[in-house]
């Protein structure tokens, strides 16, 4: 069985995107397109209905491409569990309350036994800061986090 992959909305939007003049971008570009294109089919990718909504903000051909990536991407269900455990992240701190939507993704992917979340997202959901009350958190509703991390922690894994 292939390991479960959350791919959160920033990663989707880092391998369609145009290329970035910024250097940490375009690296973070090119590291993703690679792990799309050599590594993905070594797991079971999975989104949300979240990751759908987010991914259709913006211009209409970046619309496009994020949501052809997309299309063959089984979704994830949301239950009052993970409505609950999302509350709870934001509620008891590490997620703050202006961003519910990067504590929806944490939830979604715990509450749906994901072995990883794959963001880009540094500030809200892949933080280092925040970690240990994210994981406390989802370990206090009885579940196991998911691994945390980027495509580049991915490349060239598979279990």
């Amino acid at each position: 069985m292939k390991p479960t992959v959350y791919v959160e909305t920033s990663v989707v939007g880092y391998c369609t995107g145009r290329p970035s003049r910024d250097l940490i971008i375009a690296g973070r570009q090119a590291i993703t397109r690679d792990w799309w294109e050599n590594e993905r089919r070594k797991y079971s990718l999975h989104i949300s209905v979240l990751v759908l909504q987010e991914s259709h903000r913006g211009e209409p051909e970046a619309v496009r491409k994020r949501q052809e990536a997309l299309k063959s991407i089984p979704l994830l269900g949301m239950t009052d569990l993970t409505e609950e455990l999302a509350d709870a992240l934001v509620r008891k701190g590490p997620i703050p309350g202006q961003y519910p939507e990067d504590a929806l993704h944490i939830a979604l992917a715990a509450t749906n036994a994901m072995d990883y979340l794959l963001t880009w997202n540094f500030r809200h959901i892949n933080n280092a800061m925040m970690r240990s009350d994210v994981t406390r958190i989802i370990s206090d509703f009885g579940l196991e986090c998911p691994v945390i991390c980027t495509p580049e922690e991915l490349l060239g894994g598979s279990l």
